[in-house]
């Protein structure tokens, strides 16, 4: 069976913990890694240690992910990999508006990114 080789990859909600581990491990493979936060200033050491790219969006804006994407195939090609990875985690007394938040990031977000696949699915 042939193996597939991807040339790039987007990860949406980068972060330090899993996605970081994801981006190296795509860098080692020879994949190009494009990563996607609210704040990018916090990939910005992630960036330089494996040649990625970093892109500002909020993952439950409809135009930020369509943004995220044009900005993503412009400067790469449209990705091979997309990892959602999204969450939000902020932390309020009244529960119900954090779990409201919490779903809104979850749910929304990942239905809005495949609408950013969508045009490059074959």
């Amino acid at each position: 069976m042939e193996t597939i080789k991807y040339k790039t990859a987007l990860i949406v909600g980068a972060g330090e913990g899993l996605s970081a581990s994801l981006a190296r491990l795509f860098t080692r493979e020879g994949i190009r890694v494009a990563l996607a936060a609210r704040q990018t200033a916090k990939l910005a050491a992630l960036c330089k240690e494996i040649g990625a790219t970093a892109y500002a969006c909020d993952a439950t804006s409809l135009d930020d992910v369509t943004r995220l994407f044009a900005g993503v195939e412009l400067d790469g090609g449209a990705p091979d990999v997309v990892v959602y990875n999204a969450s939000g985690r902020k932390r309020r007394s009244d529960p119900c508006r954090c779990c409201a938040g919490y779903r809104r990031q979850r749910v929304w977000g990942f239905s809005g990114c495949p609408r950013g696949i969508a045009p490059h699915a074959p």
